[in-house]
């Protein structure tokens, strides 16, 4: 590991319902080195995602489009992918998972997914 590719080899799924906040978030997984295996703007669709896609870490919107995307986390959590929660609501629990405040800074979002593979190893 890199510290200009913090995140070199590792496939992310991004369950975001904001576009331009996903686009966003792709463009700093991408400079730092990650892979976007998929993106999932509603819950079904990250549901989906986490059953069918293959990847190594997870960015999870804690709020998708009014429903809490918690069985994401849930399903993630069983799997043993690690994943860090993005909310705009504050601190929120969801399995332990580290959390990052909107807006957050790559700097955050890169340490809150490098703690959470720790937490998962």
């Amino acid at each position: 590991m890199t510290t200009r590719a913090p995140l070199a080899g590792k496939r992310v799924l991004v369950v975001e319902d904001e576009p331009v906040v996903a686009m966003m978030l792709e463009d700093m997984l991408i400079d730092s080195g990650a892979e976007v295996a998929a993106s999932a703007s509603t819950l079904a669709l990250a549901l989906a995602a986490v059953a069918e896609e293959n990847f190594d870490l997870a960015v999870l919107d804690i709020n998708l489009h009014g429903e809490r995307s918690l069985p994401v986390a849930g399903a993630l959590h069983d799997r043993r992918i690690p994943f860090v929660v993005a909310t705009g609501y504050g601190a929120f629990d969801a399995h332990g998972a580290p959390c990052v405040a909107k807006p957050y800074q790559q700097r955050q979002l890169v340490a809150a997914l490098i703690q959470a593979m720790n937490q998962c190893a």
